[in-house]
C-alpha cells in the first residue's frame, strides 16, 4: 500500500486525540475517525511535511465547540457514510507526515487510509474557518510527534 500525499481536502482514517484528552494526559486517541488535512506545511529534507488535521464525528457540537455541518453530497463525494457530520474547527491534531496515527479505511479495495477529499469549495470554507479560529487562538493544537 502506498500512501497518499496529505493534500489539503484529504479526508483520512486517523487516531484523533482530542484536546481535553491530551491535556488530561491520555497519549493515545480514543477511536479511529475521519479526519480532514486542513494544512500541509513543507518539512526540511529528509523529513515529511507538518500536517494539521481537524476531526469528523457524527456528534453534535456542544457549547464551545466550533463546527461545520458536512452538507450530505459533501460527505458522499468525500466517501463518508450517510450519517450526520461535522467538522470540528476549534481544535486540531498536528504530525510529521506521515506520523504513528494513520489507520486503514475498513474494507477498503485496495488497501488506503483515504476516503477521499471534500469538495473544493466546502473545504475553502473549513480551512478559512479554521484559520481565521486559529489566528484569534481559539483553536486548540494537540502535537502527534511521538
Amino acid at each position: 500500500m502506498s500512501l497518499p500525499e496529505p493534500l489539503p481536502g484529504l479526508v483520512l482514517r486517523y487516531s484523533y486525540l482530542w484536546a481535553d484528552d491530551a491535556a488530561r494526559g491520555i497519549e493515545e486517541g480514543d477511536k479511529d475517525r475521519p479526519a480532514v488535512v486542513v494544512l500541509s506545511i513543507p518539512g526540511p529534507a529528509p523529513q515529511g511535511p507538518r500536517v494539521l488535521v481537524l476531526p469528523i464525528t457524527h456528534s453534535p457540537p456542544t457549547r464551545g465547540v466550533e463546527a461545520l455541518m458536512i452538507p450530505a453530497a459533501v460527505a458522499r463525494a468525500a466517501g463518508l457514510d450517510a450519517a450526520e457530520s461535522w467538522v470540528v474547527l476549534s481544535e486540531f491534531n498536528e504530525f510529521v507526515w506521515p506520523g504513528f496515527d494513520l489507520r486503514m479505511v475498513p474494507h477498503s479495495k485496495p488497501a488506503t487510509v483515504a476516503y477521499g477529499f471534500l469538495t473544493p469549495g466546502f473545504f475553502r470554507t473549513v480551512r478559512d474557518r479554521f484559520l481565521t479560529l486559529d489566528a484569534t487562538t481559539k483553536s486548540r493544537p494537540v502535537s502527534r510527534d511521538e
